[in-house]
């Protein structure tokens, strides 16, 4: 049989939500923080917005490591028309989440993907509608008071502590986590990579 030739993946985020989204689908990436730069000009819309800072990230980490799959992500929170990102305090934290509560957002997801070994790029832009509850104050409180939403754009999760106060949405699930796993499928097959070249091999039963 003619051996599998596994590609390694690099990521261009330090985020914990992302890379265990990587793993549970059976893809095991090297983490590199990109450190770029995430200002922006006024006027720029949500989706165009993280689009831009996804490619930044990854052409980032591609110019150190220029033979290597790349793959840059930013995520926001579009509510109004208004891109937010992780609020910057615990106050700003709960005056978002009320305003937030019983209403709908939309979370959108760039990503870029470069190939270093071919010179090829592919990029996306994931959204999904997301149904805010309406937790109590005191809910809110005891939320925020765990330092969750300070690490989350637009200050919720539906993997973590926040998941009961939200009500549902529509669209990809792992697109809220942090990246859509059916975008970078689709991503890899631009650049003609099968996403099983990616799969960590599984390792065999135990001896009985």
């Amino acid at each position: 049989m003619t051996p599998v030739t596994r590609r390694t993946l690099v990521l261009a985020s330090g985020s914990p939500a992302r890379l265990r989204l990587l793993r549970d689908a059976g893809i095991e990436p090297r983490v590199v923080v990109s450190g770029a730069d995430e200002t922006a000009d006024a006027g720029v819309g949500t989706a165009a917005l993280v689009a831009m800072l996804a490619e930044r990230k990854a052409a980032s980490v591609a110019a150190l490591h220029p033979e290597a799959l790349v793959l840059g992500c930013d995520s926001l929170l579009d509510v109004d028309g208004v891109a937010t990102g992780k609020p910057a305090s615990a106050a700003s934290a709960v005056a978002l989440l009320r305003g937030l509560a019983g209403r709908e957002a939309v979370l959108y997801t760039g990503h870029r993907l470069i190939d270093g070994e071919s010179g090829r790029q592919a990029s996306g832009v994931a959204a999904t509608i997301v149904r805010f509850g309406t937790p109590s104050d005191t809910e809110l409180a005891a939320y925020v008071a765990t330092g969750e939403p300070l690490q989350l754009a637009g200050a919720f999760s539906i993997d973590g502590r926040g998941a009961p106060f939200i009500d549902g949405i529509d669209g990809d699930p792992s697109n809220v986590i942090g990246l859509s796993l059916p975008l970078l499928r689709r991503l890899l097959v631009e650049l003609d990579i099968p996403i099983t070249d990616l799969w960590q091999p599984q390792s065999g039963p135990a001896p009985a």
